[in-house]
Order: C-alpha cells, then sequence, then structure tokens
C-alpha cells in the first residue's frame, strides 16, 4: 500500500552508448523538464544547460499515477566505472544518423549488458535511437542498393541514417523490452519517451518487475 509519508522510491538508470551519441545532451533536456517545442522553429529558443560528468548522477523527481518517484540518471562516462553499479534500468543509445552506433549496440553494449549486469533476470532494457532531428532520408541509389542486397549482408547498401523500423528489429533480435527515438535538442518525442521510462521505472518498485511481453515501440 502506497504510504504519503514515505520518501518516493528512487529507480537508478543507466545510460550506455559510444560517445557523442547524444546522452549528455538528453540528460541536459530532462533537467529542464520537457518543454514543447515552438511550432515552425528548428530549434528551441532557450539553452540546454551545461551538465558535468562529475555530477552523476542526475536526479529527476517526477510523479506518475498520483505517486512521487526518484530517477538517478547515471551516464556511460559516469565517474563510477559503469561495470560496478547495479541499474534498476539500462537504455542503450545510439545516433540514427550515424549507422555504426546502431550496430555497436549488437557487438558491444550488448555483451557488455549480459555480462556485467546478469544480476537479475528480471533487468529491463530499453533501446533509443537519439538526434532524431539529424535524420536524412535514403536517396534513391540508397534505396536500390538496399533492395539488392536483399538483407543478406547486414547494413550493405543502406543509408547512413537509420530508419525506425530497423531499430525497432534490432531491439527486438536483441530481446529488449522497448524502443523509442527522440531529439534532445529540439524536443521532439522527449515527453512521449520520459512518460515510456517513467511507467518502465515505475514498475521496476512492483513485486512483478518491469518485463514486458515484446518489444513495445514509442516512434511517431
Amino acid at each position: 500500500m502506497y504510504d504519503p509519508l514515505a520518501p518516493p522510491p528512487e529507480v537508478s538508470v543507466l545510460l550506455l552508448g559510444d560517445e557523442e551519441v547524444g546522452t549528455s545532451t538528453l540528460l541536459s533536456r530532462l533537467s529542464l523538464g520537457i518543454r514543447p517545442q515552438d511550432e515552425g522553429d528548428d530549434l528551441p529558443p532557450y539553452s540546454l544547460p551545461t551538465l558535468r560528468d562529475l555530477d552523476q548522477p542526475f536526479t529527476f523527481n517526477i510523479t506518475l499515477y498520483a505517486r512521487p518517484y526518484t530517477l538517478s540518471f547515471y551516464d556511460t562516462a559516469s565517474p563510477t566505472n559503469y561495470t560496478l553499479l547495479r541499474p534498476s534500468f539500462i537504455i542503450l543509445c545510439y545516433d540514427v544518423s550515424r549507422r555504426s552506433t546502431l550496430e555497436s549496440l549488437r557487438t558491444r553494449w550488448l555483451p557488455i549488458v549480459n555480462s556485467h549486469f546478469n544480476y537479475d533476470e528480471e533487468l529491463p532494457v530499453m533501446v533509443l535511437g537519439l538526434k532524431r532531428d539529424l535524420r536524412r532520408e535514403w536517396t534513391e541509389e540508397e534505396k536500390r542498393r538496399d533492395e539488392e542486397s536483399n538483407g543478406k549482408e547486414r547494413g550493405k547498401g543502406r543509408g547512413v541514417s537509420v530508419m525506425p523500423q530497423e531499430g525497432v528489429n534490432l531491439a527486438q533480435e536483441m530481446l529488449c523490452d522497448r524502443y523509442a527515438e527522440c531529439s534532445a535538442l529540439t524536443g521532439e518525442l522527449c515527453r512521449e519517451m520520459l512518460e515510456d521510462v517513467a511507467r518502465t521505472a515505475a514498475r521496476t518498485t512492483t513485486e512483478k518487475g518491469a518485463k514486458t511481453e515484446g518489444t513495445s515501440c514509442s516512434v511517431m
């Protein structure tokens, strides 16, 4: 039973991904709260604050289902070696404008999750595509090469930018629980992403845990 006088449950969230995929900008966005993008503007009319790695974890208080929660975010560049942390929720981040960072989730980061964070079979893992505002549609030549490769070789002939369904497919292949995309710079889909993160984080505090059936997708 919920005790309004008890301190809010704290959920630790670890962001993993290659350098410069956008996790620092995401945390800066979260520190402001989610503000809507001005219609017709490419960039928000305010500056995102600069956060220091030494100040981790970055803690945010949220209210969900009329109950307060505290989310403590650790970035890959945490002063504490991230392999020594015991997060309640892991988010694998990639840059949708750089295909190599998506493939790195499968070849580099998933093995790290499986080897260092296997203490809890119910640990939820999410794939998050960042820098959505930089996605470039494939050229006709790239589309033709992709059709010719027919999926026989991973990524061969495909455009540099990752399309949403590709991210969803890899998340499913890696047996991750959720997939979402957003642009921390413009704020696009950040509110929806944070709500998805908050719901998953809140479920980690329940007896049943946060595992879901299949991979859900938050892409519009």
